[in-house]
């Protein structure tokens, strides 16, 4: 009789340590998965993030925030991936003038193609804005969009970084491309809104970011409608720019394709200004990013007087605000996923 209550009371004692066992583990694992960003360092910055999202969508909060009203929109070049030394499109435009060059034997003595064809970053830069429309309308134009959208997957899965030797869009930001995730996870639709054109970043945005084509907000050139040859439908790319998303383009092209004005908007350059600032104005609870670079040895540091992704007047208003100011070094713990945390 003694014998058998040992080995009872044995018995109970080690399916109690057992399920005390259990229950750590269990309480380690869901330590663990509930870390929605563990690319970020902890902190103010990463703090305020899940500060906010929880207060926007905690039924019954006094913030809450319905999910059709969820809405998060994300400058592309320099908030999502890298924009040095110089816009990715752009390198896309450079190497698509040197392709299509031999056709066009005009460009070899006339800028800003001759610079484009020589790699000539001094005469390119000194063409200014004007100069690298002009090679990139030259370069998109003529072609359908299927054509196109084909180029650039092409041209994605070849070309390499200069400095990373890394296919472009593997320069991505790991950190943003967990909060688009976290976002997308408690009921925010995330968009694209940026300076770049939107059928070149409708080609990887959604097998890169999770974003699809419809929820991507670019600069565009004209589209014409035409029977080809053969008399199937087909639409052509024409050498016209039709609308710039940028600096206070960027709040016009949010409320044409949108509709709705976000809660939340990132950004890194005095280009997003106005769309921050048009997502600040609104009502309720509101949350506005600035991703700093600051990394000059894992990535690049830049900012007020940097010729790609200036970040000035943004940055004084962020800062006298109250806006979320990202510091590429203190608060990632790593910039691209092919990094080790």
């Amino acid at each position: 009789m003694i014998t058998t209550m040992r080995q009872i009371t044995r018995r109970a004692m080690l399916t109690g340590l057992l399920r005390a066992v259990l229950c750590v583990l269990a309480s380690h694992s869901a330590f663990a998965q509930a870390d929605p960003l563990p690319s970020w360092q902890e902190g103010a910055t990463k703090k305020s993030i899940i500060e906010f999202v929880t207060r926007v969508a905690t039924p019954g909060g006094p913030q809450f925030v319905a999910p059709v009203q969820r809405i998060a929109v994300f400058d592309n070049d320099g908030t999502l991936w890298s924009e040095q030394p110089v816009y990715f499109q752009v390198m896309f435009a450079f190497d698509r003038i040197k392709a299509l060059a031999p056709r066009h034997p005009e460009w070899k003595d006339a800028q800003p193609f001759k610079a484009a064809i020589e790699s000539d970053s001094g005469a390119l830069a000194a063409s200014g804005e004007k100069g690298l429309l002009e090679i990139v309308t030259a370069s998109h134009a003529g072609m359908t969009t299927d054509a196109f959208s084909q180029t650039v997957a092409d041209w994605l899965a070849s070309a390499r970084h200069p400095r990373f030797n890394q296919p472009y869009d593997k320069l991505v930001y790991q950190p943003q491309l967990e909060l688009l995730a976290y976002l997308r996870q408690n009921g925010f639709k995330t968009f694209i809104v940026s300076g770049g054109g939107v059928e070149f970043m409708r080609v990887f945005a959604e097998r890169t970011y999770g974003i699809p084509p419809e929820q991507v907000v670019g600069s565009s050139g004209v589209v014409k409608f035409q029977l080809g040859p053969d008399g199937t439908p087909e639409l052509i790319k024409e050498p016209k720019i039709e609308f710039i998303d940028d600096g206070p383009g960027k709040p016009v092209g949010i409320n044409r394709f949108i509709g709705r004005r976000p809660i939340l908007a990132f950004g890194n350059s005095d280009g997003d200004l106005q769309m921050l600032q048009w997502t600040a104005a609104g009502g309720g609870a509101r949350f506005i990013g600035i991703v700093h670079h600051t990394d000059g040895e894992r990535e690049w540091a830049y900012d007020r007087t940097s010729p790609v992704g200036k970040l000035d007047k943004a940055l004084e208003e962020g800062l006298a605000k109250g806006w979320t100011i990202v510091d590429m070094k203190r608060d990632w713990k790593v910039i691209y996923p092919f990094q080790n945390l």
